[in-house]
């Protein structure tokens, strides 16, 4: 027997990092201003995020300038979107009581 409470991945704990790869699985790029609003949250909130799930494969970061303006948007890796499934399948065993 499985144990699902093993399927959960911590990288999706903090409620930050679940609304990130929650909104970055619907949309095939956001940028900067719209994570942070959207999440209502700080610009120190938002990049050190990002970064641990960058540093985990799950997200890729680009950063570029938009006439004299930095402009930094994020996106879901292949490997995020699959940990995430993996994730949300897990949560759904437990919530349905299907263990």
């Amino acid at each position: 027997m499985e144990n699902i409470i093993l399927k959960i991945n911590k990288s999706f704990e903090n409620r930050i990092r679940l609304g990130i790869m929650s909104i970055l699985i619907v949309n095939d790029k956001i940028d900067f201003k719209t994570l942070k609003n959207t999440l209502q949250t700080s610009d120190g909130n938002i990049a050190s995020h990002t970064t641990a799930l960058e540093k985990e494969g799950y997200i890729q970061i680009t950063k570029r300038f938009i006439g004299k303006k930095p402009n930094t948007s994020y996106s879901a890796t292949q490997k995020g979107k699959k940990a995430f499934k993996e994730h949300l399948d897990a949560l759904e065993k437990i919530i349905n009581g299907s263990l």
